[in-house]
Order: structure tokens, then sequence, then C-alpha cells
């Protein structure tokens, strides 16, 4: 009798396209909605305000019209371009004739996913083509090799490190799409060590999130999200700055905890099964050549192209498009101070980037789910229904259960600067009529959206895991004990909040 296959959790395609297919039916079985939505035109220095129906009425730019809309973010935030995005105007919801998206319009999402995010994907295919270029010239394993070497016994030092960093960029400038650049890098050090892939993603990835979770200054969550309600981001800083500090901390002892285990007995491993794979990609020859002059002026500019993309992004307003222009120039001045000729620069830039090609769908295929739903004018009838949980709450109920919404209304619009502006118009004033400030609502908002970016299949994790093979199943069971607790300090955080307010 053959034996019964074991079972083998889906790719992240099929787990993506099974989210898309979850994301069609709720266009058929939520009711359509929207609300109006108010932006700033610069160029004539008007209101522009877009009802659901199509229909368009032009206002002055003042503060009093922001009053007549019972919008109260100030005037400034959007003259001085804070504001950019469509905000929704409470009291505007109207239901509108069901939108279901039907097969085509299934199909449709995939291209239209991928042609979404062409600015991320093209910074992946740059990014995977200079790590191919500097491959190739056998830099990275020498540099490896020594940084080993140099940290032996204090393995765990480079965990405490990559995690802080990858820490601060996420509670200054929102850094999450943007560490995609660094897996190729810091999986093979991790794997020198002797830690596995897991070990690598969990120090990147939730050094990301709780980064993001407790935004202190970033600019796409914590200061528009405070804008759209009208306050200072600095209101409540104070709470999610100490909530960083102790999630950073409750982050690198959980990991540490698992990289310890590891490195004990690597069969320990989540991904033990998929060990072999992860070395064929990303592990080192047993022969490698000691570091040149050459070599280590080559590290340098690798490492110094890493310190201007995030100059560039904190200050100087650079998206993908630059990122992307930056990695190919870093990528092409590496390949000739490498002694490479111009077709080789070429073929091996090539062979670089087409190793992301998997991750770059998956990156459109998220986008997709995102789209089926906004396309179905189902995200407002979401955040419309639950606006209604909260009236005439216990306050500590309240704020929990605020959290909560924005942990659901993370799943459903992935963009946190988006979910700002859709949503913390309608949900800033639920605090008035409570009798709370509304920097609470802001850290509920935070909490909220940096829990479901943890776990929810359509951000960068997916895109992640298929980099390194690790199965989203194995992901989930891994991460799951520091969710419960990050959701506690979350929970915690706002308690002790209230009660200084």
């Amino acid at each position: 009798m053959d034996k019964k296959k074991k079972f083998s959790f889906p790719s992240a395609y099929t787990v993506l396209f099974i989210v898309m297919i979850i994301a069609a039916i709720l266009t058929y079985a939520i009711p359509a909605g929207e609300y109006s939505k108010l932006t700033y035109d610069s160029d004539s220095d008007v209101f522009v305000v877009t009802a659901p129906d199509g229909s368009e009425e032009t206002m002055e730019a003042t503060q009093a019209t922001l009053d007549e809309l019972n919008v109260k973010a100030e005037l400034e935030s959007f003259k001085e371009g804070n504001i950019t995005k469509p905000m929704a105007v409470t009291g505007t919801y109207v239901e509108q004739e069901q939108n279901g998206q039907g097969v085509f319009d299934f199909l449709l999402s995939i291209p239209n996913g991928v042609y979404d995010c062409v600015d991320i994907i093209f910074f992946i295919f740059m990014i995977g083509g200079t790590v191919g270029i500097v491959n190739y010239l056998g830099v990275f394993n020498a540099g490896i090799s020594e940084l080993a070497r140099v940290s032996k016994g204090r393995e765990q030092v480079i965990i405490a490190v990559v995690c802080f960093l990858i820490s601060l960029g996420g509670t200054t400038f929102g850094m999450c799409e943007e560490t995609i650049a660094f897996y190729p890098i810091l999986i093979p050090i991790f794997l020198k060590t002797g830690y596995d892939a897991m070990t690598g993603v969990g120090a990147i990835w939730c050094g990301s999130a709780i980064g993001c979770m407790f935004s202190t200054v970033n600019p796409f969550s914590a200061v528009i999200g405070s804008y759209a309600a009208g306050i200072s981001f600095n209101q409540g800083l104070p709470f999610r700055l100490a909530g960083l500090i102790i999630g950073v901390i409750i982050a690198i002892a959980f990991i540490f905890r698992y990289a310890a285990k590891v490195k004990a007995d690597p069969t320990k491993g989540i991904n033990y099964e998929n060990h072999e794979w992860t070395l064929e990609h990303f592990g080192m020859p047993e022969d490698v050549k000691k570091m040149t002059g050459r070599d280590k002026l080559i590290l340098l500019i690798f490492f110094a192209t890493f310190v201007v993309m995030v100059y560039g992004v904190a200050k100087l307003d650079w998206w993908f498009g630059e990122m992307a222009a930056l990695f190919l120039v870093s990528g092409i001045i590496i390949g000739i101070i490498g002694g490479m000729n111009e077709k080789t620069i070429g073929t091996e830039f090539i062979n670089g980037a087409s190793d992301l090609v998997g991750v770059a769908l998956v990156c459109g295929l998220a986008r997709a789910a995102n789209m089926l739903l906004t396309s179905g004018k189902v995200s407002d009838t979401l955040l419309y229904t639950m606006s209604g949980w909260v009236e005439g709450m216990n306050p500590i109920l309240f704020v929990i259960t605020m959290m909560v919404i924005f942990i659901i209304l993370g799943f459903f619009v992935a963009s946190t600067s988006g979910l700002a502006i859709l949503s913390i118009p309608i949900m800033a004033p639920l605090a008035d009529a409570v009798g709370l400030p509304r920097e609470l609502i802001i850290s509920a908002f935070l909490y909220g959206q940096g829990l479901i970016n943890l776990i929810t299949p359509t951000n960068i994790i997916l895109p992640v895991l298929s980099m390194t093979n690790i199965s989203y199943d194995k992901y989930l069971k891994w991460v799951a004990p520091l969710f419960v607790m990050l959701a506690a300090l979350g929970i915690v955080m706002l308690i002790v909040e209230l009660q200084f307010c």
C-alpha cells in the first residue's frame, strides 16, 4: 500500500490566490458603500470634495471650510503637503450599488496588481542585480567569513544590533518594503555564525514591524495620522517611545531564545527540512578567499549605498524610483572596480535580478488582493460599521476595541498612510464622544496596524518568505508567541496612556 502523502502547506502564490478569492467573495457578501473624499488641489488652491456618485464640489481652501466639513486637520497640513491622499469626510457614508468582483475582475487584478507596485518590483530587481555582481566577485563570502571570525563567541550581538537598527528605521520613517534589500546580505551572515534563515528573518522583519508598531516620528503613520486627527504627533509620543524600547527588548529576547536552540541543535530549526536549500542559496563555499584591499573598497561602497538609501528616504523624500536608480549605479560602479567588463556586468546583473522574479510576482499578487477589495467598495463599509461598535463604551474597553478594529482594517487596507487618511477622520471624533484625547486613537491605530503587518499575507512578509523558502504556516507558528506578547504590550501601553491622560 502506498503511503499517504504528507500534507504540504501551500506556497506563497497559492496563499495569495486564496486570499484573493476570499476578497472577491467579500465584495458580494459585504454591502458596498463609500464616504465622500476631500483632496487639496495645490494648483488652484482649493479643496475638492468628491461624492460617492463621482460628482465634485469645489470649496475654498480655508480653515473655515475644514470646520464646516468637521475635518479637524489643520489647513497647513494640506498646503505643506503633509496630507496628500483623499481624506474621508465624516458623516458622508452612502451605500452604493453592489460591485462584486467577478472572474474577469479577479484575473485582471493580477496584472493590475503587478502594474500598481511596479516601482517596488523594479527596486527588487535592482537590488538583486547589484547583489549578483557582488556575489560574482566573491566579496560577500570573504567579508562574511571575516565577520564570523571576529564575532566568534559573540554571535548574539549581531541579532541584537540588526533588530535594533531596523527598528529605528521602522519607527522613524516606516522602513518596511525597503528591508527587502537586507535579506540577501544578512541571511548568509546568520548562517555562517551557526543560526538559520528564520533567525535572520526574525531579526530583520520583527525589527521593522515593532518599529512601525511603535512609530515615533514616522511620517507615513504617526505624523500623517496625527495631522488627520488635528493634533500634534508629539502628543502620545513618550508612551510610544517607551513601548518601542520594551517591544524591541521582548523581540530580541524571543529571537535569542530561538537562535540559541538552533545553534545547539540545527534540527530544532522550524525550517530545518529546507536547510540544505538555504545553504545552497545563501551559504558559502568552504574555501573562501581572504579579503583584499579591493574587496574592502567594494564592501564599503555597497554598504554606503544603504546609508545613502536611508538618508534619501528619511531626508530627501526618496521613494522606490530613486532607490532603484541608486542600486543600479552602485552595481555598475562595483562591477567596474571589481575589474569586470561591460558584458560580464550586464550578464551577472541580470542573473542576480532573475533570482528575485518570484519575489516580485508575490508583491504583485499581494497588491491584487487589496485592489479587489477597493474596487468592490467594501473598505469604507467596514470602517462605517466598526465605527458604530465603540459608541458609549467604557474608556478602557473603548481603546482596546479601537486597537482590534485597526487590526481588522489593516488587513483590508495594507497601506499605512492610506488607512490613516481613510479612518482617522472617522475614528478620532469618537474619542471626543467618550471624553478621551485623540492621541489615544493614534496609538490604537499604530499598535493595531503594526500587529497585523507582522502576519498579514497581503504585506511584504510573503515575498520575504518566498525569498528564504520558509512556508507561511511555519512562520505563523514561529511568530505566534511574539504576536501575543506584543498584543498584550499594546493593550498595556494603551491603558497606561489612558491613565495619564
